[in-house]
């Protein structure tokens, strides 16, 4: 077995002995040295649920490790609860741990010189982060992910985290009654593992089992099911083989493998989330890609499980129907995804996928047949136009008719935005804008997932527009565009919307407009005065000071 970097230069001579002696103090023996050092980042945290069950899997995987001849070397990452910090000032922090995972994976993986890195994670920038780390590191890597949560009932139904937020705007309008509301937040959430729809979180670990950097069928796991620890064991033990082979992300994930990644996420209905994660993915890994990419892999990819935010189903219900496997077998055969990208196993995609049929079972209906699907194009529509010149990203899955013309009522803060709707000042009709909420503006890009399912409670998910230049969950549907860049903390044209005014969201023809003239907006523009930061030390004020535009993955180092 070929030995590391660092284990190389601690056996050169007397000079190494502080070394070697920092490693004696750890347990290890001197023909540990000649031996791989395999990092596990670890995600564990009791913060939030989506994490709290990791460190079962860490156990495993350290275990495996040892049984494949390699030495465990531990490290945390951060995490923050979207669900938990959702509608409050800690939501800024949470695009914020994205970067901070990144910069954990980065510095420890190089710092130590390891030579490869097996990443655990559950809550949504724990994917996203540590794909990143892996793409700066660039040595042999695998990612686990933490696993689902398995779905919470109350009076028969299937609840997952969102359904506890829709259930606000409905308890708010007296559509609801007190006792279906407690029992609702009482058993949304059964135990461990990440929101149980296509949200976030559950979308990125899908997209990397075609990205090729995790194992095939694990995405989809309940966190606390026997499978899952076996999976993390066995990711190990491929993590161990691939640096023998000294097979590393870069030479795995290429511009084909993520056209596989986003072809699986508009195949499932993903998260609008994914359009900066993949954005800022390939600039951790050096390749181009844009923010057209996606409406161009949209156009040719359609919807074909039935998932929620906007279907039915959840993530459990999709690994019983087959999970991922299944579904990048039927793209494959429809000559969608390229089968010839390489993985973590050292076999390529159509390789892995031998064994798995090429249509779904007729005993289910999460996945639909490709000549059956629930759209003929995908669901994260790229739009564009006089407010959004860079783009912006609309969810438009779940709805009759993606389009509506109608007059601006602006925010420039998502609490006073809230209220108005709880308050029943929103009607139909109205295009809601809340501004400066994007990656400076806020900072931090925090989602919007407490107005857009206040809107669904209230009845007014199809009816009201809402644009803005923050983020929305992976669990909101409706009628929104987010990501609208250039923000308005810049003088992005958002900045320049009065109330009144009449704005056209229009998915069919991939349009943003602000209905006035071009004199208008250059008076506007004219008058417009920049705000100073919200913060000035911290980690905040360092996000603000560096993070660059959503339409190119908000990332802090596109210098």
């Amino acid at each position: 077995m070929t030995a590391n970097r660092r284990s190389r230069n601690i056996t050169e001579g007397v000079a190494r002995a502080p070394n070697r002696s920092m490693y004696y103090a750890l347990g290890y023996e001197k023909s540990d040295f000649s031996n791989p050092m395999i990092g596990i980042a670890n995600g564990h945290s009791t913060i939030t649920p989506c994490n709290s069950g990791l460190q079962a899997l860490a156990d495993a995987a350290v275990e495996a490790v040892k049984a494949s001849g390699a030495n465990p070397q531990v490290f945390g990452t951060p995490t923050i609860s979207d669900g938990m910090s959702m509608g409050t000032e800690g939501m800024k922090y949470s695009l914020v741990s994205r970067e901070v995972i990144a910069d954990c994976v980065e510095t420890s993986v190089q710092g130590q010189w390891m030579d490869g890195v097996l990443v655990i994670g559950g809550c949504d920038k724990n994917m996203p982060g540590g794909m990143m780390g892996i793409m700066r590191a660039n040595v042999p890597a695998i990612y686990v992910y933490g696993g689902t949560i398995k779905p919470g009932r109350w009076k028969g139904q299937d609840l997952n985290i969102v359904s506890v937020f829709e259930a606000v705007g409905e308890f708010s309008r007296g559509r609801m009654s007190e006792e279906d509301f407690e029992g609702i937040e009482r058993n949304a959430i059964p135990g461990t593992g990440s929101c149980g729809g296509m949200y976030t979180a559950n979308t990125m670990s899908s997209s990397f089992e075609a990205l090729g950097l995790s194992l095939l069928g694990s995405s989809t796991m309940a966190n606390p099911d026997d499978e899952k620890r076996a999976s993390a064991a066995e990711s190990a033990r491929v993590l161990v083989e691939a640096v023998k082979k000294d097979l590393k992300p870069r030479d795995i994930v290429t511009r084909k493998s993520i056209e596989n990644a986003v072809t699986l996420i508009m195949a499932t209905g993903g998260s609008t989330n994914a359009v900066l994660h993949y954005l800022a993915i390939a600039h951790a890994a050096g390749i181009e890609w844009s923010i057209d990419d996606f409406e161009r892999i949209r156009k040719r990819v359609p919807v074909i499980c039935d998932l929620k935010p906007s279907g039915k189903y959840l993530a459990t219900d999709l690994h019983r129907a087959g999970g991922i496997p299944q579904v990048l077998k039927i793209l494959l055969k429809a000559g969608l995804v390229h089968g010839d990208c390489m993985t973590i196993t050292g076999r390529t995609l159509a390789q892995e996928l031998e064994g798995v049929p090429d249509t779904p079972r007729a005993d289910q209906d999460v996945i639909h047949p490709i000549d059956k699907p629930l759209y003929s194009e995908g669901h994260l529509a790229i739009l564009k136009g006089n407010l959004s010149p860079e783009g912006c990203v609309a969810k438009i899955t779940g709805l009759k008719n993606p389009v509506i013309t109608g007059p601006a009522r602006v925010f420039d803060d998502e609490q006073s935005a809230l209220q108005a709707i709880l308050d029943g000042k929103i009607v139909a009709g109205d295009v809601m804008v809340l501004r400066y909420l994007g990656p400076k503006g806020a900072p931090g890009m925090p989602e919007m997932l407490a107005p857009t399912s206040a809107l669904i409670g209230a009845g007014l998910g199809e009816s009201v527009g809402l644009i803005t230049d923050g983020r929305f969950s992976g669990g909101t549907w409706g009628m929104v565009v987010g990501h609208v860049a250039p923000e308005a903390a810049v003088g992005g044209p958002i900045a320049l919307v009065r109330e009144g005014d009449t704005i056209t969201i229009d998915a069919h023809k991939l349009l943003l407009q602000l209905d006035i003239g071009d004199e208008e907006m250059a008076k506007r523009r004219a008058e417009f005065e920049q705000p100073g930061p919200r913060y000035k030390r911290g980690v905040l004020a360092k996000f603000h000071a560096l993070t660059g535009s959503a339409s190119r993955g908000a990332v802090l180092d596109d210098f």
